[in-house]
């Protein structure tokens, strides 16, 4: 596979979605982010931290991790993608 040239966090699949969803991402290849520091994070509607999926050093290339969110309510929810030089949030719907 080749390594991204940028950031990207991909809309969750499949959305909504109840109770698992997959949430794919990538990291670029370049000086300053050879090993940086990435978290994926996901938020409630008021803000409030609800998971963690990721918080550690990755390499470029392309991720994906599953969340499942059987012990949250129906709802909207953020997913973030969080590093030193980049931030990008999506919305997922959770339906039960």
């Amino acid at each position: 596979s080749t390594i991204p040239n940028g950031y990207e966090l991909r809309q969750n699949y499949p959305n909504p979605f109840n109770p698992v969803t997959k949430i794919k991402f990538s990291i670029p290849a370049s000086v300053e982010t050879t090993r940086g520091v990435v978290s994926l994070r996901i938020y409630d509607i008021l803000g409030k931290e609800i998971a963690v999926l990721v918080n550690e050093n990755l390499k470029p290339g392309t991720y994906e991790v599953e969340w499942n969110a059987s012990r949250v309510s129906s709802g909207v929810y953020f997913c973030s993608l969080i590093t030193e030089e980049f931030t990008q949030t999506k919305k997922m719907v959770v339906l039960k």
